[in-house]
């Protein structure tokens, strides 16, 4: 069995991906710095599921200090991977605070690729994001689009951070794959997603808020899918970028209906416009992720909501305080 070191093991994702892996035998050696980008509690119910396991190690720290991160790179032997999976995600925020996020995306991996290469780890992962496809592309996307146009410094964040994976593959024959995410929800997820948000607004009949006229569409990828093609992608396969997604869009009014009738209740909705850096419709082309990894999705849209609403109520006593 292999050790992972695995970044933003309290994340949505990160935690997941370290889940399956301590579920297979392996060791994970989680780092995240537990910041207040949404509510904590989130990340210490993740966390919490993670310390059962007595392979599982953890270590508060950002990857965007230099100093520490080398630190604890120190003192872990014979690690296989890095699996990247911290990082400040979301379009809109990104608009009202760019800094945080070059700090976390982009100079966080070079600390990552830097220790890699002094420390000899032969194979990064690195979660990127369907944002850099921005409007322009035609859908489905495809890797080889063109993506030196974001929308968001989100999405250009993400860019800089997979244009330093290939510099390092190049001058040092680091292995890294690059896995473009497409809107993951679940159980667990994060609350400044639709899903998480609008299985609470209608479970407690609050105000739905959506932006725009609802029409917009979202290529939804449940995060167990997501969580087994990162794993996937340890393989080596020299520099490749591999979306991971469902390949079937949904439209955000057929979101809100599918809550309704698993909850059995009516949203209320009000409708704001549509944030510039929100694109209008994602949609993966997977073929490259079915071919290198032997991947497709296996959990259907209405199954993977139904999961996320057992979850919310079965942990409603303390989700209902939770800020979306």
């Amino acid at each position: 069995m292999a050790n992972y070191v695995v970044t933003g093991t309290a994340g949505f994702i990160g935690s997941r991906v370290s889940h399956m892996l301590l579920e297979e035998g392996h060791g994970v050696i989680g780092i995240d710095n537990l910041n207040s980008a949404y509510d904590i509690r989130l990340k210490e119910w993740r966390l919490n599921q993670l310390k059962n396991y007595p392979n599982f190690t953890f270590a508060r720290l950002d990857i965007s200090d230099y100093k520490s991160l080398s630190a604890a790179l120190e003192n872990m032997d014979s690690i296989e991977a890095v699996i990247n999976l911290a990082a400040r995600a979301g379009v809109r925020a990104s608009v009202e605070d760019p800094w945080v996020y070059v700090e976390t995306n982009m100079t966080g991996t070079l600390n990552i690729l830097e220790l890699c290469r002094k420390h000899d780890i032969k194979k990064v992962v690195l979660a990127s994001t369907s944002s850099l496809y921005g409007e322009h592309n035609p859908r489905p996307y495809q890797e080889d689009a063109i993506t030196d146009k974001p929308l968001s410094p989100y999405a250009a964040s993400k860019k800089g951070a997979e244009a330093m994976c290939y510099t390092y593959h190049y001058l040092y024959g680091i292995d890294v794959t690059v896995v473009r995410y497409f809107t993951v929800y679940g159980p667990a997820g994060r609350p400044d997603m639709s899903i998480f948000r609008f299985v609470k607004w209608i479970s407690e009949e609050h105000p739905l808020l959506v932006y725009g006229d609802g029409y917009q569409e979202r290529d939804f990828s449940y995060i167990d899918d997501i969580a087994r093609g990162t794993i996937a992608s340890l393989k080596p396969l020299g520099y490749e970028i591999i979306n991971l997604g469902s390949d079937s869009p949904i439209v955000l009014n057929d979101v809100i209906g599918m809550i309704e009738k698993l909850t059995g209740k009516q949203a209320l909705i009000e409708r704001q416009p549509r944030h510039s850096a929100d694109v209008f419709a994602t949609w993966a082309n997977i073929n490259k992720a079915k071919k290198l990894l032997d991947w497709i999705p296996q959990v259907s849209f209405e199954q993977g909501v139904r999961n996320a609403i057992v979850w919310y109520q079965k942990n409603y006593d303390w989700l209902k305080d939770i800020k979306t």
